[in-house]
């Protein structure tokens, strides 16, 4: 199981979870609107908070969600 990632715990409205693309856990991934591929590490791990464009995120960035 892969840790909890940035995106999620600041409620961005664009993360979607976690794929798995084989159906397997070694293959697991954060997905989001801007990388529905996989999110950057630097992005689901780092420091970098997507506030600003990034190549590859398709013109999204990070917006706060619904506080639940």
């Amino acid at each position: 199981m892969l840790e909890a990632p940035r995106c999620y715990e600041r409620k961005c409205k664009h993360y979607k979870g976690v794929a798995q693309p084989d159906g397997t856990e070694i293959s697991e991934r954060y997905v989001c609107d801007a990388f529905p591929n996989g999110i950057p590490s630097a992005i689901a791990l780092g420091n970098n908070l997507h506030l600003v464009p990034v190549p590859g995120d398709n013109g999204i960035t990070y917006e706060q969600g619904e506080m639940t």
